[in-house]
């Protein structure tokens, strides 16, 4: 019976429009006092979601993107990108995908990489001739690669809740990211070329790429600084965080001295902003799920599609469209804590290993980023644009239909996942 209240709850509140976070928190509060727990029970799980080491990572790595992008490094890999293959048919929405996957190993959030990059290439790309929301729907789906190349949000949290190494998650998420990343770039070359979008007047002079290279070293360094720490265990996640957020400061105020007083204050208060809502919805998606769990809904749930799914194709196909539906109306984190504890150990059951699990419910949950209703890369890349979101989700279709073709080389074949660990 709580179950059912939990639940019914929730999606209530979601038809009325109420912030997904407000919904789980009052569902999970409307479960407390039918269960006839005392109230401070709910601060006390709202606390232990949020009060775990790892979890630090969060808060760091959104705050090393936001510096980041005020002193200037998401420019310089723009215009080194830029500078290596615009020139080329479509080079200009290739250049868009490759500064996602750069500024993805930098953040670790999609809504940051879609903000930090949008802002340039949008007008850039309308500039030279682009349709404007082909531009838009391309950077929102380039965006949902910060979710997947690591260091992602996702996987910490993925990786708190289950227990499985946020070191191995980060590791694993190299190829599917790097896969995703190229078929985005393969479908935005054969759109630009159907559709005759130009291209630059010329090849860049050699001293031209040397000396924009030269210019973008330090930004470079970002993504090795930090990945190489984690593979080489020179530090944990959490602490490659902080030396991001560092570094971030150090190469804005001393080397590209774009980082004043004000303008550091500033990237502070906007990341104090995102972290604040971040973990606020972690800390409610939390005491939802342990409420679900206390009913027992995930081991119902789970029963039930074993019992009818008698094949581990439609097992995983069926969790693939429940994710990819989920995806379109709450956000990643959200769902991960309320999906994991449901379908974990189902896949457990099939002999998938946990990090494939976690590659295959992240990108899938990514992907819902960029569709709406709730797809808030798309809606922040359309703030940016200024144009209609209906517009731009027709022209969304041809990328998410290529990351759904990657999710499903991701979920049947082990190997995206797991090659790197040497499984």
């Amino acid at each position: 019976m709580t179950g059912l209240i939990l639940i019914g709850v929730f999606f209530s509140l979601l038809i009325l429009r109420v912030p997904v976070a407000a919904s789980m928190g009052l569902a999970a509060f409307a479960g407390i006092v039918q269960m006839g727990y005392k109230i401070s029970v709910f601060p006390t799980v709202f606390y232990a979601a949020i009060a775990k080491y790892t979890m630090l990572a969060i808060p760091f790595f959104i705050l090393a993107g936001v510096i980041m992008d005020h002193a200037g490094i998401s420019k310089r890999l723009i215009n080194l990108a830029n500078a290596c293959v615009g020139h080329r048919r479509g080079g200009l929405a290739v250049v868009t995908v490759i500064v996602a996957c750069f500024f993805a190993a930098i953040s670790g959030s999609g809504p940051a990489t879609v903000a930090a990059i949008g802002g340039v290439l949008i007008p850039a790309m309308s500039k030279q001739g682009y349709d404007k929301n082909f531009a838009t729907a391309l950077v929102a789906s380039s965006g949902g690669i910060g979710m997947i190349i690591p260091p992602s949000i996702p996987f910490v949290v993925y990786g708190v809740l289950t227990g499985t190494s946020v070191s191995d998650l980060f590791i694993a998420g190299v190829i599917p990211g790097v896969t995703i990343g190229l078929a985005l770039m393969a479908v935005a070359y054969v759109i630009s070329k159907k559709e005759g979008y130009p291209r630059m007047s010329g090849l860049p002079t050699f001293k031209h790429v040397v000396k924009t290279f030269a210019g973008s070293i330090w930004a470079l360094f970002v993504p090795i600084i930090i990945l190489g720490g984690i593979y080489g265990g020179i530090f944990t996640p959490t602490e490659s965080a902080v030396v991001a957020t560092v570094y971030a400061l150090f190469v804005g105020k001393f080397i590209y001295k774009e980082l004043n007083y004000e303008v550091t204050m500033t990237a502070f208060k906007d990341a104090v902003l995102v972290i604040g809502a971040t973990l606020f919805m972690v800390g409610l998606a939390t005491s939802f799920a342990s409420y679900l769990a206390m009913e027992r809904i995930p081991i119902r749930i789970g029963g039930f599609i074993l019992g009818y799914a008698h094949s581990k194709f439609l097992v995983l196909l069926f969790m693939n469209i429940i994710f990819l539906i989920i995806g379109c109306f709450v956000d990643n984190i959200s769902s991960t804590i309320i999906l994991t504890p449901i379908f974990l150990p189902i896949v457990k059951q099939l002999g998938m290993d946990p990090i494939q699990f976690g590659m295959m419910i992240s990108i899938a949950l990514a992907i819902g980023f960029s569709t709406p209703p709730y797809g808030c890369n798309l809606f922040i890349s359309a703030t940016i644009s200024k144009q209609s979101v209906g517009a731009i989700a027709k022209r969304l279709v041809p990328f998410i239909l290529a990351m759904i073709v990657c999710l499903q080389l991701f979920t049947y074949i082990p190997w995206f996942s797991l090659a790197l660990l040497g499984r």
